[in-house]
């Protein structure tokens, strides 16, 4: 499944001090980030993840921007959608 994770930051400073792929590397087997979508100002960010739960990101994810991010998920509709990455294979 795809997740789409808006992250409202509320530590501009440790964001942008943050190397985001040390976060997606650090991902536990099956959470895979596709997409990182920063805001020019670092007031947020936008994330697409590629997850075979919502809960084993959120269990990842919240732990490892705690401090740095308020987290708000939603499990995208693949049928729906538009513009979901091409080299990544079907929604797990």
């Amino acid at each position: 499944m795809y997740v789409v994770v808006h992250h409202r930051v509320t530590d501009r400073e440790t964001f942008k001090s943050t190397d985001p792929r040390d976060i997606a590397g650090n991902a536990p087997d099956g959470v895979e980030v596709c997409y990182f979508l920063p805001a020019r100002d670092a007031s947020a960010a936008d994330c697409l993840w590629q997850t075979k739960s919502l809960d084993a990101l959120r269990e990842y994810l919240d732990p490892a921007t705690s401090g740095i991010c308020e987290n708000t998920y939603f499990e995208v509709d693949s049928g729906f959608a538009m513009g979901l990455p091409a080299t990544v294979s079907a929604p797990v």
